[in-house]
């Protein structure tokens, strides 16, 4: 059963199937309960595939030891035992920038880089939480959630709180403990994370129907109208439908979705360069803004086009000169070029042209760091110095750009050359000594 005959769709989202990758809104997804039995999900590229939607528990000795870390520590903290433990992966877009808000294509991965909750209900309406990664703590009425001006980490979990109730959820006080180790402003995405696993915890514990779309459009809600941050889905969306050994070819309107293989023969490395920055102190708003302005002058020559992502190449090839403001040109060239690397990258995995996909990695660089505007000198030194070294098919920033982290594709063989040299080269540019992980691709959120 389809979500809006449910009743359940979020009344501010549309479907619009142009252009769509082909698959239902929600892609097998049932209410929570029915999240435990496989789904088959089309496949436009290849055969369809089977796979389970709720994830058992893991058998990965790194979340087996944060799990219990974070339950000793919920412990000393509040007394007795949680009642669940939830984590929810922080995320690394293989190629694919800035084209979400834009209702373009994206292909993130979800990494094993993540937030922990754990968490027991309390008897009255009152949330206390406990952020060990800052040593703080924040108490606030589920009766009256307002933005905290002096600890602004919390104003995730408040703004996932405030859109259940608003949805009608009567949630249930809360005592949690959170701890993560997604680097926080590196670009890969640790406030999703903290939003997503927020929205699961509450879940889990006061059982409510919310299929997993839904729960990441609430999140990006809070993000977007509570936090302040105009994201787009992929991030939320990305952490709370994940899959491990694959990446996730997203439409970013009609929220269709296809897993797309990730190669046993070359692993995801993500290199930060330790500059970090935030979103709402950038020119991430602007960049958004200037979208919008060049799908305003495209409309008087093109009327059906809603968003960037319904201009192709060859039009824009065509309208181009009635962009007159540089800038506004710029924008939209990446947006629209960007599109379609993104889909011919997801068929070079799928055909294994591995060479391919790197190649559209370095051209998505370029065009973020020339048209958007959205690199900085540590981002081209890194990418760069990745490029340089053999094994390495391509090099990326990824994440909105200012800082943060490159991402890369090497092959299994190079990837201690890889931490060598390119943390070398990096540190001798710029005094910095840089954080190099590889990654795996995990599964979305999931109770522990």
């Amino acid at each position: 059963m389809r979500d809006e005959e449910r009743g359940m769709r979020n009344p501010n989202f549309k479907v619009q199937n142009s252009g769509s990758l082909g698959i239902g809104v929600n892609s097998g997804l049932e209410s929570p309960t029915c999240w435990g039995l496989p789904h088959r999900t089309p496949n436009k590229l290849g055969s369809p595939t089977l796979w389970p939607r709720e994830i058992p528990k893991s058998q990965n000795s790194k979340f087996k030891a944060q799990s219990s870390n974070v339950r000793q520590r919920f412990a000393e903290i509040f007394g007795g035992e949680p009642a669940a433990v939830v984590r929810a992966p922080g995320r690394v877009n293989l190629i694919g920038e800035h084209t979400d808000y834009n209702d373009g294509y994206v292909l993130p991965v979800a990494i094993d880089r993540s937030i922990l909750i754990a968490a027991a209900p309390r008897d009255d309406r009152q949330v206390v939480i406990h952020a060990l990664d800052f040593g703080e703590s924040v108490m606030f009425s589920l009766d009256d959630i307002g933005r905290d001006q002096a600890k602004t980490w919390s104003n995730y979990q408040r703004g996932v709180a405030y859109f259940l109730e608003e949805r009608g959820v009567r949630l249930p006080g809360l005592n949690a403990v959170v701890v993560g180790d997604v680097p926080i402003g590196s670009g890969l995405s640790s406030s999703a994370a903290v939003e997503v696993s927020t929205a699961y915890t509450w879940h889990v514990l006061a059982d409510f129907k919310l299929s997993r779309v839904e729960l990441a459009l609430l999140c990006q809600r809070a993000e977007n109208e509570f936090v302040g941050i105009n994201c787009g889905i992929m991030d939320q969306f990305v952490s709370a439908l994940g899959q491990r050994d694959h990446a996730l070819l997203i439409d970013c309107r009609s929220l269709d979705y296809q897993p797309v293989p990730l190669p046993p023969e070359a692993a995801v490395v993500v290199a930060d360069t330790m500059k970090r920055r935030g979103l709402v102190d950038s020119e991430y708003n602007t960049r958004r803004r200037e979208c919008r302005e060049g799908v305003r002058i495209l409309q008087r020559y093109l009327p059906q086009v809603q968003a960037l992502r319904d201009v192709s190449v060859a039009q824009f090839k065509a309208q181009s000169s009635k962009l007159k403001v540089q800038r506004v040109r710029q924008r939209c060239r990446h947006i629209i070029y960007e599109n379609e690397r993104v889909l011919k990258s997801a068929a070079a995995l799928r055909a294994g042209d591995l060479d391919a996909f790197g190649q559209l990695m370095n051209e998505s660089h370029a065009s973020l760091r020339d048209d958007y505007e959205v690199s900085c000198p540590e981002l081209d030194i890194m990418a760069e110095a990745a490029r340089k070294i053999d094994g390495v098919y391509g090099s990326r920033m990824t994440g909105a750009g200012f800082g943060g982290c490159t991402v890369s594709l090497v092959a299994n063989e190079a990837i201690e050359d890889f931490r060598g040299q390119v943390a070398a080269v990096y540190e001798e540019a710029t005094g910095i000594v840089p954080q190099i992980y590889v990654c795996r691709a995990e599964d979305g959120v999931s109770k522990l």
